[in-house]
This record gives C-alpha cells, structure tokens and sequence, in this order.
C-alpha cells in the first residue's frame, strides 16, 4: 500500500475513471474513490472537482498529495512514470512505446464517441453508426492478433486505456441489436482474459448497470 495520499474523483459508470483504477491496482497503489455527483441528481459537482479540473469539470481527477492531474491517458501515463514497480504498463523499446501511443491515440479518439452516437440514435443513423463501431472493433482485434493482451503476455498500458471501454459494450449491443463476439471473437476472448484479473475486474464498471443508465438517458431524449 502506498503511504501517499492519492485521491481519485470518480463516476462509477465512467471507463475514463476505470483506467485510472486498474492501473493503481496494477502497481499495488492504495487509493481513496470520491463519488461526484456529474448530473446534479443530488448536490452536483464537488468544489474539489471544479477547482481541480477548471478547464472541463469532469472526472477522473487524480490527486496525488494534494496535486491535481486531469484526463485519464495522461493520469495512466503519469501513474506508471512515478511508481514504474513492480513492473512499467509501457513497453520498454522506443518503436512499441510509440506503437502503445498509437493505439492509445485511436481508442481515445474512436471507440466511446461512436459507441455512443449507437444509444444516442435509432434508425438508419443509429446502422451507420453500428457499422462503424464494428469497424472499429474489428480493427483493434487486428492489433491484438494472436496475443493474449495487447502488451504481450501481460496487460500493458493499451490493455488498461482499452478494457474499461468493454463495460459499455453490453448496451450498445441490446440498443443496437447485434453482438460484439460474433463480429471480433478474438477481442471479446481478450475482452473476459482481462476480466479475470483481480485489477480489473474490481475496477470496471458494471454493464448491467451501464445499460439501465443507457436506458434512461435514450427515454430522457426521447428515443424510446
């Protein structure tokens, strides 16, 4: 356990906030978890969340002895260059860090915003944006190849920016109507190899509960 004080600013459905978990669970890292409230349902956003984040008011923070850090990739990176014990999420030659950078680059910029134009449509919008995402999908499993995790035979620093995602799957698939396993068998083999590792399987956000939040948000705009 570490004797530092490291505080994240959390959302329980949030995979952004699931990466900065599961790489503290992975260097062994003690954490405290503080619940914010981003939809205003109780008292809203925290004063530490404002001030912490006054650029885009939104969680993870991580607080690391007082000192804030925002956006997940960055906190992941950050995390493995101040504890590299007991071993670095990143790859150790320069051309499979910068490949690592790469596929970090794709999955920020593709996987949840098309994921979410699925839940957040319906019709032939919502089969454009289904095709899409299996692209994308179908894309990463050519990445993962015949690995076990995308670092090798260990999870790395793109398994840990990537597995969170997976907890979403579950509703885009009942909202869109199709499986992920019958489109890249070999990412959602990947997908339950992650799960079984106590780091993220106590990390990761509940799918069950994702699509009940999924549910609600498409009645709240008028989509069912």
């Amino acid at each position: 356990m570490s004797k530092e004080e490291i505080i994240i600013l959390d959302c329980l459905l949030s995979p952004f906030c699931c990466r900065v978990k599961i790489a503290l669970n992975e260097k062994g890292l003690g954490y405290e978890s503080r619940e914010e409230d981003l939809f205003g349902w109780k008292c809203g956003k925290s004063e530490l969340l404002l001030k912490s984040n006054p650029v885009y008011k939104k969680v993870p923070v991580l607080l690391h002895n007082g000192k804030p850090l925002n956006e997940s990739s960055i906190i992941v990176h950050y995390i493995d260059e101040t504890w590299p014990s007991p071993s670095p999420l990143l790859p150790s030659s320069p051309y499979e860090r910068a490949q690592a950078r790469f596929w970090i680059d794709y999955i920020d910029k593709k996987v949840f915003e098309t994921g979410s134009k699925i839940w957040r449509s319906n019709g032939d919008e919502q089969e454009g944006a289904k095709k899409e995402f299996l692209e994308i999908v179908k894309q990463l499993e050519e990445a993962l190849g015949d690995k076990d995790f995308f670092g090798g035979e260990r999870l790395g620093i793109v398994d840990v920016i990537a597995i969170p995602l997976t907890s979403w799957f579950y509703a885009y698939e009942k909202v869109g109507n199709f499986k992920v396993e019958e489109h890249s068998p070999k990412l959602s083999a990947w997908q339950k190899r992650c799960l079984l590792k106590e780091s993220v399987g106590s990390a990761i956000s509940c799918p069950t509960k994702v699509y009940e939040f999924v549910t609600s948000m498409r009645k709240n705009l008028g989509l069912e």
